[in-house]
Order: C-alpha cells, then structure tokens, then sequence
C-alpha cells in the first residue's frame, strides 16, 4: 500500500502582490488545511506592503524568500515527502517549485487552474507583471540577460504544462496553445475525461489559481467569466487523484472580498470575509490525511 507522507507549506511572502490580500489569505487556506488534516505547517515568508513596479522590481524583492522556498522544496522531495500541500498569496511563488518539481519528476504533467495563460515572456507582456511570466520563467524561456533567467531555475518542460479553464489569453499564449508547446483542457463539458486524456497517465503535480472559478466563489484579484464551478472542481479533483500526487498549490485566495464584490456581497448580507472550506470540500479528493502507522 502506498503512504502518504504529505508535508504542508504556508509561503507567506510577497511575490509580485499588488495588494495584502493575497498574503493573509495564503495563511487563512494553509490553516484550514492544517484543521483538516492534523499536518502542522512549515511556514515560509513574512508579509510585507504592496510594491509597485515591474518583473524585475518585483522578482528583486521576492528572491530571498523564494530562495527558501525553493530550498525547502528541494529538502521535501529528496526525503519522499509527497504529496505536497503549499498555498500562496501570488501565482509567481511558483517560480520558486515549479523548477524543483521538474528536476525530481521531469515526467510529471503539471496541471496548471488559471483563467490565463501565464505564460508571457518580458518580451511579449502587455503589462510586464510577474505573475504573467510564471511557466516560461520556470521552463527558462525569458531570453533576457537577468540573473540567468530569473534565478530560480529553468527545469520545467513546457511540453508537460496542461492549462485548465484558461480564457483570458494573450496572443503569443494563444501561439504557444496553437503549436501544441503547452495543452490547454477549457472550460465545458466532458472536462474530467478531457483533463484524464490529458494527463495520459502520468503523475501530476497540481497549480490552482483562484481565479480559475466563476467570480463570486472566493475572493481574487481578477475575476474572468465562464469558470468553473465548485461541483467542476470537485469532478476534476476526483481525475487528478486517480493519478499519483506530487503536490498541490493554492494560490490567489484573498482574504476578503474588494471593490465592486464587497459592495455587492454586503448588500447580500454576506460577510467580507470568504472562508475556504467550500474550496477545500472540491478539492477533498486530492486531500489526504498522513497514515499514522
């Protein structure tokens, strides 16, 4: 029988945060998580105000606790600890763990929940925001003279990057899509099976942007129509645990609600807060407690 050694990470850093939120909200999934499932987390990263500027300010700021984490990262996959349970405020920490899963399981499929792409280089973002620039990042594909890529390695291959529920694209994202260099699973019916012809049978290490859902789930910086619901989340969860686990991460849960979803929730009598058990609940498949023999 195989056992579950999973290890949970709270990154509490700020990586390209364009506000707190995102921080706080990292800690609030990570506790619930460490509830649920009786694991004590290491926590990594001290939050810190929002900074302005671009890639490289942002990635300027953020290497030191990146650095950690990708450390840490390292440790627990060279001790068997899998799966591995991580949130974050920001899809750009995965700059950090994504090179470190590819070093130590280079075949795994890395699924990746996100209304976009992220996968812009500095040379065709629009906006020159980190969190745009994650997989070709991770995979070494900025083509810049900056710190050998960004610093953090370049391992991931990005034939093996299956884009779930993107729908708000860029052209050289599309492009990519196009030429088959990274698998996109959209938004519809028959997504489980889909998802499973997909993975083809590989193990999967699993990347969920909050965003990914329909607006009004759960707090997130961005809300992009046509998501997937819960009940959508919960059957591709069911899929992604039927194959072997690397790890999960949960990124861009914001702590409460903001702008014209605050207004909107107060007027409905909700709280400004969002709890994360209903996002825990459809991802319950793919969250299994250690065996305690």
């Amino acid at each position: 029988m195989h056992k579950h050694h999973p290890a949970l990470t709270v990154f509490t850093g700020r990586t390209a945060d364009r506000n707190e939120r995102g921080m706080a909200g990292s800690l609030v999934v990570g506790l619930a998580l460490a509830r649920r499932l009786g694991l004590e987390p290491a926590r990594i990263g001290e939050p810190e105000a929002a900074l302005a500027g671009g890639w490289r300010e942002q990635l300027t700021a953020a290497t030191p606790w990146l650095r950690c984490l990708s450390a840490h990262y390292d440790a627990l996959l060279r001790d068997g600890n899998t799966p591995l349970l991580t949130t974050m405020g920001r899809c750009a920490s995965a700059l950090a763990t994504l090179p470190v899963v590819a070093r130590h399981r280079p075949d795994a499929a890395i699924v990746w929940f996100d209304a976009h792409g992220d996968c812009n280089t500095p040379s065709t973002s629009s906006s020159g925001y980190l969190g745009g620039l994650v997989l070709t990042g991770a995979a070494g594909r900025w083509n810049t003279d900056w710190k050998d890529n960004t610093g953090l390695g370049g391992d991931l291959d990005l034939a093996n990057v299956i884009l779930v529920g993107a729908r708000d694209l860029d052209p050289a994202e599309h492009a990519l899509i196009d030429a088959g260099t990274i698998a996109l699973v959209p938004v519809g019916d028959g997504l489980p099976d889909r998802l499973r012809n997909a993975i083809a049978g590989r193990e999967v290490y699993v990347h969920l942007d909050c965003d990914v859902l329909n607006p009004g789930i759960v707090p997130t910086e961005y809300a992009v129509d046509g998501g997937l619901s819960l009940d959508d989340l919960s059957a591709a969860a069911q899929v992604l645990a039927d194959c072997g686990l690397i790890g999960l991460e949960i990124a861009e849960f914001e702590v409460a609600w903001s702008g014209a979803w605050a207004d909107r929730k107060r007027l409905e009598g909700s709280p400004d807060t969002c709890s994360p058990d209903a996002l825990l609940d459809a991802l319950a498949p793919l969250l299994v407690a250690p065996d305690r023999a």
